[in-house]
Formats: C-alpha cells, structure tokens, sequence
C-alpha cells in the first residue's frame, strides 16, 4: 500500500477512523471504570483491581489527550490520500492504545509512585516530539519559498523521523503507568514497525524525491533515536 507522494483530502476515510477511534474510546471507559472491568475478569480470568483508580485515570486522560491529538493531526496537518484498507488499519493501532492498555491496567494494584509520574512526564515529551515536529513543518512548508525542498530544522535536525521517535516514547507511556509487563510488547512492535519498515520505506521515497538534499542530510542524521540510531 503506497501511501506517499499521493494527496487528496480523503474525507470519507477520515469520518471512518474518527468514528472508530470513538468507539474504542467509549470501550475503554467502559472496561476502566464501568462493568467492562469485572466482565473481562469473569469471561478471560484476568484480575481487575478495583484499588487505586487514579492509574485508570491517567491512562484515560492519556486516551483522550491522544485522540484530539492524531485528530488534530490527521484533519489540519496530514495532506497525503488515505487509502480505504488505512481507515481500518489505523483503528487498529488505536485498538492497542485504547483498548489493550485499559486491559493491561487491570490487575494492577500499586498507588502512584514516581515511576508513573516519569510515565506522564515521558507521555508529554513523546507527545510534544509527534505533533510539535509536524507542525513546525507544516508552517515551514506553507512558505512558498520552501516549495520542493526538505525539511531538517526544529526536532528533525535530531533524528530524521523523530515524530516516529516520539510515537514511540508516549507509547512507552502508556505501557509504563500500567506498570504490567506484558504492555512493554506494544512499544517493542512498534519500535521495530518503525525502524525495520515504516522508516526505510520513507527514507527511499525521500531519497528518491529530493536526491543529493537528503543523502546529506541522513548522512548527519541518524534515522530514529536522536544522536544512536
């Protein structure tokens, strides 16, 4: 599924995806703080904590932020056309967040610590990284003058795709208030979705669109995680 270089407004695909992401968001209010908690626990034997709701709190306010967000994002910021099969692929992805981070919070018990407080901290940072690069970049590109050239000033001048850097780090987030293990497997996807081929595929179609311009650039760039990899 090619999905670069391709532009349109893709209205009806962004009505699906926001209608979805809606519907996961009531899901995961209903398994944080409704029956949704007690029916997963008597259907699939997982426990579900009823101490210290502040944890289920944060991951929903976490939800939340995140949804207006992509939303944000995906309706002012994002150009490209979004394919049919992408308005369920994406959901999707929300699914995990929304959805399977509510499932991992539920056993868990402890109060809040200074370990979820560098969760929210580690959340606002990834977040800041995601949205505040696109749109120093979609300001940058409505300059005329900038037409046809690349990009590489404010958070990318440290990584060539840090908003997948900072996808990745309020994901981490996510998986750290849980303070549930098994959540640390969503972040690990999805660095590896990222390093091994969401960010080489766009390195070959950015190497190809702009040439000797961006050869340069990720020579002195590293790919991802800003000043390692």
């Amino acid at each position: 599924m090619e999905l670069y270089g391709q532009y349109a407004k893709s209205i009806p695909q962004k009505v699906i995806i926001h209608i979805l992401e809606i519907l996961l968001l009531w899901l995961s209010f209903w398994i944080l703080f409704q029956g949704g908690g007690s029916w997963v626990q008597h259907t699939f034997n997982i426990q579900n904590s009823a101490e210290f709701s502040d944890r289920r709190i944060i991951i929903f306010t976490f939800n939340i932020f995140t949804f207006f967000r992509l939303a944000f994002m995906m309706m002012v910021l994002l150009k490209r056309r979004i394919p049919w099969e992408e308005s369920f692929t994406v959901p999707f992805a929300f699914a995990l967040y929304f959805v399977g981070f509510a499932l991992f919070a539920l056993p868990t018990s402890k109060p809040i610590d200074y370990v979820d407080i560098f969760g929210i901290v580690l959340f606002v940072v990834g977040s800041v990284l995601n949205t505040g690069s696109e749109i120093l970049r979609y300001q940058w590109k409505k300059n005329p003058d900038n037409q046809g050239k690349i990009y590489t000033r404010g958070f990318f001048k440290y990584s060539r795709h840090i908003n997948y850097f900072g996808d990745i780090l309020w994901v981490t987030a996510y998986a750290i208030v849980t303070r549930n293990w098994y959540a640390v497997s969503i972040p690990v996807f999805l660095f590896c979705f990222f390093a091994f081929y969401n960010a080489p595929k766009l390195d070959k179609y950015l190497k190809a669109k702009y040439g000797k311009a961006y050869n340069d650039f990720a020579n002195n760039t590293k790919m991802l995680i800003p000043f390692i990899y």
